[in-house]
């Protein structure tokens, strides 16, 4: 199966996480909430599939490009 690799656009907080490992998504489905620069950043998961994998976690702070899901569709 493909996997499709969601990271961090920009530099911020991770405000919440609205999946788990094993949560089937559909693409435009909110993966997390990013605050940078004082706004919330909805991510949002680019294919429908399931969550295999997680990098992230409420009150965490990141740098772009770190990886916040994986996705195998």
């Amino acid at each position: 199966m493909a996997k499709e690799v969601i990271e961090v656009p920009l530099t911020g907080k991770i405000l919440s996480v609205d999946v788990k490992v094993g949560d089937k998504v559909k693409e435009d489905d909110t993966i997390c909430i990013l605050e940078s620069m004082k706004m919330e950043n909805p991510i949002v998961a680019p294919v429908s599939g399931t969550i295999v994998e997680l990098g992230v976690a409420p009150g965490q702070t990141v740098d772009a490009g770190k990886t916040i899901a994986v996705i195998e569709y």
